[in-house]
């Protein structure tokens, strides 16, 4: 199981993960077995386990939801492009891609593009260091600080404290914080 799920992980960090599933595809072999077929145990399971790993990698491995026809036909890009290359000599064009495929040139680009999703980068991702030997994040390029968050966390905390107060409690909280007015002001509309 170990050599199986280690084909597919390549170190990363699902290694352990994929061994569970094909612990779970070998399980499944096991019920579904049937010694009479004329095929040894072992013939029978390889393939199962597979599956399952070659399932699991496809629907969970991938940083963002990207639809299944995506998913499959990325590979057969792949193929066509190296086949295409030693046939012409020269890196095949997108309408030849999908000439050879007989799909969309938008599902080749669409394809295409989706396939670099399948692995994102943190914020905290270190990139080159500067000049000066300092490292930059990709926070620190594209992320900023909104003050706007803040404000919202504290309207949402007085509209719960809001519930607990009487009618009257609101409208000098309103008139007081939110129009504003001085207690004076306040207390001349409120009769005080």
């Amino acid at each position: 199981m170990q050599s199986l799920a280690h084909k597919y992980s390549n170190g990363k960090s699902y290694h352990e993960d994929l061994v569970q599933v094909g612990m779970l595809g070998l399980l499944g072999a096991i019920r579904r077995y049937d010694p009479d077929f004329g095929r040894s145990f072992e013939a029978f399971a390889v393939p199962t386990i597979i599956g399952e790993i070659k399932r699991f990698m496809r629907d969970k491995t991938w940083a963002i939801h990207v639809p299944r026809r995506i998913k499959e036909l990325g590979p057969k890009i792949r193929a066509t492009v190296e086949k295409l290359t030693t046939e012409l000599q020269r890196s095949p064009q997108i309408h030849e891609i999908a000439e050879y495929l007989d799909i969309d040139e938008d599902d080749v680009l669409e394809a295409m593009e989706m396939g670099r999703s399948y692995q994102a980068l943190s914020m905290d991702h270190t990139l080159d260091a500067d000049s000066e030997g300092g490292t930059v994040t990709l926070f620190d390029l594209i992320g900023s600080t909104d003050d706007g968050y803040e404000a919202t966390d504290q309207r949402m905390l007085v509209l719960d404290a809001l519930v607990v107060l009487a009618e009257r409690e609101k409208q000098i909280g309103q008139y007081t914080y939110i129009e504003q007015l001085s207690q004076k002001e306040a207390g001349e509309r409120l009769g005080i």
